[in-house]
């Protein structure tokens, strides 16, 4: 029987460490729902730690990375305080072990939403609207993971950075997005990559954290998903991030 207590307990000390460790599915795959059930536990340690809970990441909202991956659906982890960086400063590699950052759009929950919705249900939840980045890094070894492996290690998610927030009214179903690199665009993408439409995303999140037991709360964020592949972080950088009607997001990447 897996030990999801042990598994809790390995990668919470990985993150807070950013050590390395060995993939799970190397001796036995998790299932999704053992996976889940770790990834639960091992925020409550974070929890117990004076970390709070702000909102929930989605992951693998392309269905080109479904289907790579052999999955039907999305995945989701938490966000929690901690992993908040703040807009324009530098955020130091040593707190991460193979960091990547993608282009995101975040949303900001004014009133709880859980369960089924419709997209104008979502909407209607919804305060204001962000381009965001988001800062992935799984701690398993040379960056590779089974989906189990993956969604117990907070489905990667890492950190995050907010821009300023727009009108929830802004339309979000087509818009540029280019991530920069030292000025020098790395990824040309559309917020149309997340699902087709990223409020998609947000339906998503709404039924999943309610299947969790949870709910998406007011002044919670919600990322949507990467519009684009992710870029390997290294010291030195500026990441900027420029989503069209929404302005830009950056931070620079210390040692």
């Amino acid at each position: 029987m897996t030990d999801i207590s042990a598994i809790a307990e390995i990668v919470d000390r990985a993150a807070m460490t950013a050590t390395e460790i060995p993939q799970f599915s190397d001796t036995e795959a998790l299932s999704m729902d053992e996976a889940y059930a770790a990834q639960a536990l091992s925020l409550q340690r974070r929890y117990a730690r004076g970390e709070k809970r702000v909102g929930i990441k989605m992951g693998l909202t392309s269905r080109a990375k479904m289907v790579q991956v052999g999955v039907s659906d999305v995945i989701w982890g938490r966000l929690t305080d901690a992993m908040r960086e703040e807009e324009g400063a530098t955020v130091s590699l040593s707190k991460y072990v193979h960091p990547r950052v993608e282009p995101e759009i975040a949303f900001l929950m004014k009133k709880p939403l859980s369960g089924k919705v419709s997209a104008l249900e979502a909407m209607e939840a919804v305060a204001a609207i962000a381009p965001a980045l988001e800062i992935i890094d799984s701690r398993y070894k040379a960056f590779k993971f089974d989906i189990g492996d993956v969604i117990a290690d907070n489905s990667s998610s890492s950190g995050f950075v907010i821009g300023q927030w727009s009108d929830a009214s802004t339309d979000i179903a087509n818009l540029g997005m280019v991530l920069a690199i030292n000025g020098e665009a790395r990824e040309i993408g559309s917020s149309a990559a997340i699902l087709g439409h990223p409020v998609r995303s947000l339906v998503a999140a709404a039924r999943m954290v309610a299947a969790a037991g949870e709910e998406l709360k007011a002044g919670d964020i919600v990322l949507a998903g990467g519009a684009t592949a992710a870029i390997p972080m290294v010291a030195g950088q500026a990441v900027t991030l420029e989503v069209e009607r929404l302005g830009t997001v950056a931070f620079n990447v210390g040692e």
